[in-house]
């Protein structure tokens, strides 16, 4: 079954509407004809159809219209980087930001469409066994995004702390595994919502990183570790975030936010009437500047430097910092992230045949992740289980050392 991107365009009645639509496989020339309600605008359904929900007298032609690849948020970012300085079509951003957000549809999809996703990308709760099976033998290190990961996604991004007991979760992973914070945010920012020493912080999406000492197979490098691949770029990005304050203080919740090396403006609490005026706002600035280019993320736009570097990138570095080689077997990186700016990360893993990466999203998405995990809850449970593994694996080995 191939997984297909449909577009079903609802009328704005104002009302929620019965649609009838029909998900299908082209290739194989079958569909699947389901009611459901939607809400007041257009849905975007990444569809994966069981094989179990196709009858003979469900068989039917396609009537819905892909999305076109190039409205889509994946290509809309590769052009922004390609052509810098935000020159995009203002029309595109805004198909773009919808469709980050998609509009929920009925439970009675969601379940189906979630449980074939699911397959695809099991639960790493269920699958926790395996994924120890997998790394035995094998250094394991752990790379966690924030938002949303750590921390719940919520509409004042000052305000996204960690539980306590989400922090002690962290902290035990530390003392056993190399572990790394990387965000989006400023890497200063990050760590006062962590607050946690020994660890690894990558924060302005990797641009920032810093450490303790590496400790390599080999020597210890009593230097902490320090990098900064976009250091040049710290004027402009200040000289842009003054302007972009100043070009959206109209737009009523929106919120700039700066992350020293990069930018993110915020539309969480935008009215959706306002997203294309806020969108045509920060593309305005972006023209003067086209070292910079602007990609979108979970309810947020963000300005980065055009360099290519992203997490995926640090990934790789905090890797060969600590004496690990894109060839080495004996090494197993999990990455945890929720966010469109991991897939990059994720991306890396696949392509290294290193590790997993782990999507957290309740929802179905596009991903490069290999497994799964619903919420911030649901990784703290992940890292209790493997700390938990990490102590049982030392006394066995304790236990038959003394023998």
């Amino acid at each position: 079954m191939r997984r297909m991107l449909f577009y079903a365009d609802v009328k704005r009645s104002g009302k929620v509407t019965k649609q009838s639509l029909i998900l299908s496989d082209t290739k194989l020339g079958i569909g699947v004809k389901i009611s459901l309600g939607l809400s007041d605008r257009s849905l975007c359904l990444p569809t994966i159809i069981p094989r179990a929900l196709l009858t003979s007298e469900d068989t039917q032609m396609t009537v819905l219209r892909p999305i076109p690849w190039k409205q889509s948020p994946k290509d809309t970012e590769k052009q922004t980087e390609e052509g810098g300085g935000g020159g995009e079509k203002n029309g595109t951003w805004l198909d773009s930001m919808r469709a980050a957000s998609p509009p929920r549809a009925t439970a009675v999809l969601e379940t189906q469409e979630h449980k074939s996703w699911m397959l695809q990308h099991p639960s790493a709760l269920s699958m926790f066994d395996q994924i120890m099976g997998a790394s035995k033998g094998k250094k394991i290190v752990m790379f966690m995004d924030y938002d949303g990961t750590l921390s719940p996604i919520v509409e004042d991004p000052d305000r996204a702390f960690m539980s306590h007991e989400m922090r002690e979760a962290v902290r035990d992973t530390a003392k056993y595994f190399p572990t790394a914070i990387v965000s989006g945010r400023c890497r200063d920012k990050v760590y006062n919502f962590v607050k946690l020493a020994g660890l690894y912080y990558a924060g302005s999406h990797g641009m920032d990183i810093k450490g303790p000492p590496t400790s390599h197979r080999n020597h210890k490098d009593d230097k902490s570790l320090h990098f900064q691949p976009a250091s040049e770029f710290i004027p402009m990005i200040d000289e842009v975030y003054k302007s972009l304050l100043e070009s959206t203080k109209t737009i009523v919740g929106a919120k700039v936010e700066t992350n020293k090396f990069c930018l993110s403006v915020h539309f969480r609490c935008v009215n959706e009437k306002e997203w294309d005026d806020l969108a045509e706002k920060v593309r305005l600035v972006l023209v003067n500047y086209p070292k910079l280019k602007l990609t979108l993320g979970r309810k947020v736009l963000e300005i980065r430097p055009t360099i290519k570097w992203d997490k995926g990138k640090a990934l790789e570095f905090l890797l060969k910092s600590l004496g690990f080689a894109p060839s080495d077997d004996d090494v197993f990186p999990i990455y945890l992230g929720d966010d469109r700016t991991d897939e990059d990360a994720f991306r890396i893993l696949k392509n290294r045949g290193q590790g997993i990466g782990i999507l957290v999203s309740k929802v179905p998405k596009e991903t490069n992740a290999a497994y799964s995990l619903r919420d911030p809850s649901e990784v703290m449970s992940f890292l209790k289980l493997l700390v938990g593994w990490k102590k049982q694996s030392r006394t066995k080995h304790d236990a038959h050392g003394a023998k």
